[in-house]
């Protein structure tokens, strides 16, 4: 079933000339360096802290580590966060 929904996604991504990660509502991310972090098409924060920032994608919570985080700015989709970043983990 879910190689059949990528399928399809991708279909209509070509379609539609439209990234794929649009279509499905997956969070697109931008690294610049290991101090700034651009979360396109987040659900919300689910843990803001120093060290720790959870940030809820849709289908996978991504879990910054580092530290120093902070936000920087954050609207409906977008979200920039700050800091030394040591790591990243995708949990599905």
């Amino acid at each position: 079933m879910q190689k059949r929904k990528v399928g399809a996604l991708e279909r209509a991504s070509r379609f539609l000339d439209l990234p794929a990660d649009i279509l499905a509502g997956l969070p697109r991310i931008q690294i610049i360096g290991c101090r700034e972090i651009l979360v396109e098409n987040h659900k919300g924060i689910l843990l803001y802290g120093e060290t720790d920032i959870h940030i809820n994608g849709g289908d996978v919570v991504l879990k910054l580590h580092g530290e120093g985080l902070s936000i920087l700015a954050m609207n409906t989709t977008d979200l920039l966060i700050r800091g030394q970043i040591f790591g990243i983990d995708f949990v599905y």
